[in-house]
């Protein structure tokens, strides 16, 4: 049985090719740190890993350094108390969902919520209500969430106690928060906003605003997909008087390691730093480099982007080259191997490049000379460009309306012959993460037809194992 190289091999090997990353984390790389003098936590990275010594403040009973940190991150965003969480957006969001409502009781959410929201309904025997995003048939992904829908949903549900969405989601859509928050708070429901994805909102006025702007309970940001912090360090933010607070910090407890990184809180406290000395600079450069991107790659045969569109958080670059007859794969794969370009995620025809607060010029214009190239060698090479109408290839997320009682007992059974069933366990497209069939929904033919397009696309399917199987009720 031969042994495939190990973690350390790879990314050692990955490093050397001088990659540009267009995927989370948002440092994207050592020079981030660098530049604002903080190399020496680099350089002595493995001295920065200790444990509750004392002086060094303790994560669940703060009252010193980490206290400081927090005090920091409230401060910058403008709410009554943050958390260092060092688990991630996953488990600011369990922890808040834990804290809002109660065993039995029920969480409004978006179908389109990240799997550690169902995660959560499972540890707190919570039942779920389902809001279904808008789906922007044009590019074929799930758009914003209806504040109409929402209210309607909270009348025809009394045991609603807490709502929760992401916002931005992945392609950088955000819903109108302010309006859902005016909505949710006339019923004294919570809102909880899962802004992994908008960690910088706060800070840049030309994009849409964030949710703590906009009058939500509770906000996890992911500081590292955007932001300056290490990968699974996160904030959770308060601002509320609706959430016991010493509540959800019980629930923080529950969730979080009793061994908290260091490592990770010290890179919060580096970009807690950062953002409250240069924030503003940071965010005019970024801008600024994007503005002069998507100028550039107007003009490139066969491309087409969002954009700017209204309610789209443009630091995600959403772009196709169908009309070259390249789809969302192939485009990755050749960014991938031909010009050391990275990008986070690729569905249907479309791919999506996240940009982060530590790209730079440079890797913009690497990108954009690479997508001049793609273009010039397709039509160099005979491809006429096609003038196809706007609607994406990408096959529609299928809805799932009807819920049934979980399965406790389960089978496994070929994925072509589940339909009909009960699924049995959460069938995840990943990326994004966001659960396509939960566990006591009926598996219906649009899904399966579904999870076949993506696994042929070459996208990957939490939750159907190598011999096409799916797990189901008895």
């Amino acid at each position: 049985m031969s042994v495939s190289a190990s973690i350390y091999d790879f990314i050692g090997e990955h490093v050397k090719k001088e990659p540009v990353s267009f995927h989370m984390p948002g440092h994207k790389g050592a020079q981030f740190y660098r530049r604002f003098g903080y190399g020496d936590f680099l350089d002595r990275f493995m001295d920065y890993d200790i444990t509750e010594i004392a002086g060094a403040d303790n994560l669940f009973q703060t009252e010193s350094t980490i206290k400081e940190i927090q005090e920091r991150f409230s401060e910058l965003y403008s709410c009554k108390k943050s958390y260092v969480l060092i688990n991630g957006t996953s488990g600011g969001n369990m922890a808040a969902i834990l804290a809002s409502v109660s065993k039995g009781k029920q969480l409004l959410m978006a179908r389109n919520s990240h799997k550690s929201v169902f995660n959560a309904l499972t540890l707190g025997g919570i039942r779920p209500v389902y809001v279904y995003p808008e789906i922007i048939g044009k590019y074929g992904i799930s758009g914003a969430v209806s504040p109409l829908e929402i209210e309607k949903l909270i009348q025809e549900n009394p045991d609603i106690q807490a709502v929760i969405l992401a916002s931005p989601n992945y392609y950088g859509i955000c819903s109108d928060i302010k309006t859902i928050a005016e909505i949710v708070h006339k019923y004294n429901k919570v809102l909880i906003v899962d802004e992994a994805h908008g960690a910088h909102l706060h800070f840049c006025d030309v994009l849409p605003p964030s949710a703590i702007r906009s009058g939500a309970d509770i906000v996890i940001n992911s500081t590292h997909k955007t932001l300056g912090s290490l990968t699974q360090s996160a904030a959770l933010h308060y601002n509320t008087e609706l959430v016991d607070q010493y509540l959800l910090e019980d629930k923080l407890q529950c969730i979080q390691s009793t061994s908290p990184s260091y490592i990770l809180m010290t890179s919060m406290d580096i970009c807690s730093r950062i953002l409250e000395q240069h924030h503003q600079r940071l965010m005019e450069e970024w801008t600024g480099n994007l503005n002069t991107f998507y100028e550039g790659i107007e003009k490139i045969r066969g491309l087409k982007t969002m954009g700017k569109m209204e309610g789209l958080d443009w630091t995600k670059i959403n772009l196709t080259m169908r009309d070259l007859g390249i789809s969302g794969s192939e485009l990755d794969n050749i960014l991938m191997e031909e010009y050391g370009i990275y990008t986070e995620l690729f569905t249907g025809d479309w791919i999506m490049a996240m940009t982060g607060i530590g790209n730079t010029r440079y890797d913009y214009d690497r990108f954009a000379d690479a997508l001049e190239d793609i273009s010039r060698k397709a039509i160099a090479s005979g491809l006429i460009i096609h003038n196809k109408d706007n609607k994406s290839n990408a096959p529609a997320m299928p809805k799932q309306a009807v819920l049934f009682e979980i399965p406790v007992e389960t089978k496994r059974v070929k994925l072509i012959d589940s339909e009909g069933m009960i699924c049995g366990s959460s069938i995840i497209p990943y990326p994004p993460g966001i659960p396509l069939i939960c566990p006591g929904e009926r598996i219906e033919s649009d899904a399966i037809t579904y999870i076949r397009a993506m696994r042929d696309l070459g996208e990957k399917v939490i939750g159907v194992n190598e011999f096409d199987e799916v797990i189901v009720g008895k």
